[in-house]
């Protein structure tokens, strides 16, 4: 029986977290006569803060158990925008210290729970772990609406590289002695011209980063049959670090998988268009010109490597072609640790209205138990899922686009998914 962390989250967190753990439990149950998860509460966020005080948003203790048990499961975080002095946890409202002191309230909730600005907790814990995998699989499940004709066809997972790019959160505000500085070096050292009002940001990418990202990408398109994989870049513009990243890839599939993989030069060249058997296609695209390939020609892509900021996007679009974030599942794993989490935000104005869709933070359950090797647990859920909403009965954010839809709560769409199993 393996002991699981998990965190509730903020915002609707409670609500989704509560649904989840009844789905994975009852298919466990279904599915084995022996096998069950020992769940164990661990806090980051508005719950640490409450439970921890003192601005402790993100407790040792948390880091220390996910560290211990190597596997997690996570709600949505708080994670602030702007560069306001505090935050309010309840609803992420901006509040503004008087002389430097800490406001006793939050002005817009009344909520007692204000923390120092911080980046984003999600981030911390990517960062700290080194959980250096941002995992999205998208795929569509049947009965649900979508925007594009045949929603079908798009079925990827997309290797997200999580602790480098813009998310190594290297930036210095406007005016700053910082961004001066910089400024003045660029212009002194290396004439290059900056606007003198510019805030700074640096984006660095490694070939270590890329490499280990690329190599989990190319091992998960063998272990599950997968028929290509794809870099995504900008390196038409930003040759020495996203074209890097295209360059760092092609190497790293070419020195430690040369007899399983074919790139697409040598397809063209060598075998005339005509793929191989046996070989994944190592391939890459420009990532604007991802974005019409996703729309066009989606069935031609299956594994997807990318930089930070463009599989943040791409992750992102991919998800609204096949229903949107509610559906959409995520895990944050590095060499030794696994995070499993809801790709969506808190959604405060509906915090505790057991309203929303808790797809996403359900599927990211079963990427967990598929981690574990339970697939049969795994393939109840995902079954399940699409009987309820093949069935019209589903919550808000999808009754509102079908007719003659059941609109469900929260829990009510969960008892749901369970009577189906």
């Amino acid at each position: 029986m393996p002991i699981i962390p998990f965190i509730e989250g903020d915002g609707i967190g409670p609500d989704i977290w509560k649904v989840t753990r009844a789905v994975i439990d009852a298919a466990i149950k279904k599915s084995y006569e022996k096998r069950k998860i020992v769940w164990m509460q661990i806090h980051a966020g508005l719950s640490a803060l409450k439970k921890y005080g003192n601005d402790e948003i993100l407790p040792k203790d948390t880091l220390n158990a996910i560290r211990e048990f190597k596997i997690a499961i996570k709600g949505p975080l708080t994670t602030p925008v702007g560069g306001f002095e505090y935050v309010c946890l309840e609803c992420a409202a901006e509040q503004n210290g008087i002389n430097g002191k800490r406001p006793a309230k939050c002005a817009k909730c009344g909520s007692k729970y204000i923390t120092p600005s911080f980046r984003s907790l999600n981030v911390s814990l990517r960062k700290i772990l080194d959980l250096y995998a941002c995992i999205r699989p998208v795929r569509w499940f049947k009965g649900v609406p979508c925007p594009v004709k045949n929603p079908e066809k798009l079925d990827v997972i997309i290797f997200r590289e999580n602790t480098e790019d813009v998310y190594a959160g290297i930036e210095f505000r406007e005016s700053s002695k910082e961004a001066k500085k910089i400024i003045d070096f660029l212009k002194k050292e290396m004439n290059k011209s900056v606007r003198s009002d510019s805030g700074i940001g640096i984006k660095p990418i490694s070939i270590s980063g890329t490499k280990r990202l690329v190599r989990k990408a190319i091992d998960y398109a063998i272990e599950q049959n997968k028929p290509s994989v794809t870099l995504v870049h900008k390196g038409n513009i930003m040759k020495f670090t996203e074209g890097a990243f295209r360059d760092w890839g092609y190497e790293l599939a070419k020195s430690e998988y040369r007899e399983k993989i074919i790139t697409e030069q040598e397809l063209w060249q060598k075998f005339d268009g005509k793929m191989p058997k046996n070989k994944i296609l190592i391939k890459d695209r420009i990532a604007d010109q991802m974005f019409q390939q996703i729309l066009l020609r989606p069935d031609e892509y299956s594994v997807i490597a990318t930089p930070n900021l463009n599989g943040d996007y791409l992750s992102d679009a991919c998800a609204a072609q096949v229903g949107g974030l509610g559906l959409a599942p995520g895990a944050n794993i590095g060499d030794e640790i696994a995070l499993f989490e809801a790709t969506h935000g808190t959604a405060p104005k509906y915090t505790g209205m057991d309203k929303v869709n808790p797809s996403s933070l359900i599927l990211s359950g079963v990427m967990m138990l598929r981690f574990l090797g339970w697939n049969e647990a795994a393939d109840l859920i995902e079954k399940s899922i699409e009987t309820t909403i093949s069935n019209k009965t589903v919550t808000y954010d999808l009754e509102r686009q079908m007719e003659n839809a059941t609109r469900l709560r929260t829990s009510e769409f969960g008892n749901k998914i369970i009577e189906n199993m």
